[in-house]
């Protein structure tokens, strides 16, 4: 399975009327999406982007634009802002992936790195890979990647809901330490940690899914 993100980002204003109109849209999109091959293909909102995210047989290929219908539609609304094939990825934990999605719940995210620091982003990510090894993890995260698109950090994660829990002591001191060192290198654009620096951001929203 090969997954390609793309990014759009609304022109000035034109925020509200790209999300009306995509969502009238959406049964062709959807349409368009399956017979190019497309799986589990979902469109998340945060600020002025438009993050897509979709699954794909190995052997695909896609137009810089992502899905021509759905281009078509947001057209007057947006522009590609980063297109598939270009997003860097800067990690990943695939774990078991779930089929059935009536058992998972998605977290998906996004931050700004700060200037020349995505190749720390990505060394301090490495590193948890390299710590966890060849183990497979059959959760909590599953299908879990994070993309550089053009500085942006976008991730998605699909998290098991039989390994909800309330977060005990010592996860809660290990996510408060990493959390903060990434704020050296990184500004936040979701609400992730706002219970930890006491900002407010807003929660990415699912616009639509396939």
């Amino acid at each position: 399975m090969k997954r390609l993100p793309f990014v759009f980002k609304f022109k000035p204003d034109m925020k509200s009327a790209g999300l009306a109109a995509l969502c009238e849209a959406w049964p062709a999109v959807k349409d368009s999406l399956t017979k190019a091959g497309a799986d589990n293909f979902s469109v998340w909102n945060i600020q002025d982007f438009l993050f897509c995210y979709g699954e794909y047989a190995d052997e695909a290929t896609l137009p810089a634009v992502g899905n021509p219908e759905l281009a078509r539609v947001l057209s007057p609304f947006a522009e590609i802002f980063a297109a598939p094939d270009t997003l860097p990825l800067m990690y990943h934990d695939i774990g078991i992936v779930r089929e059935d999605k009536s058992l998972i719940r998605h977290r998906v995210f996004a931050t700004k790195l700060k200037d020349g620091c995505a190749a720390e982003y990505k060394r301090r990510h490495d590193a948890l890979i390299e710590a966890r090894g060849d183990k497979i993890t059959e959760g909590p995260e599953s299908n879990f990647t994070i993309w550089n698109a053009n500085g942006y950090i976008f991730g998605y994660c699909e998290l098991v809901k039989s390994y909800d829990h309330e977060m005990t002591e010592e996860e809660r001191t290990s996510t408060i330490a990493w959390e903060t060192r990434q704020l050296e290198i990184m500004d936040w654009l979701t609400d992730d940690v706002d219970w930890i620096t006491g900002e407010k951001h807003d929660a990415i929203a699912l616009v639509c899914k396939q």
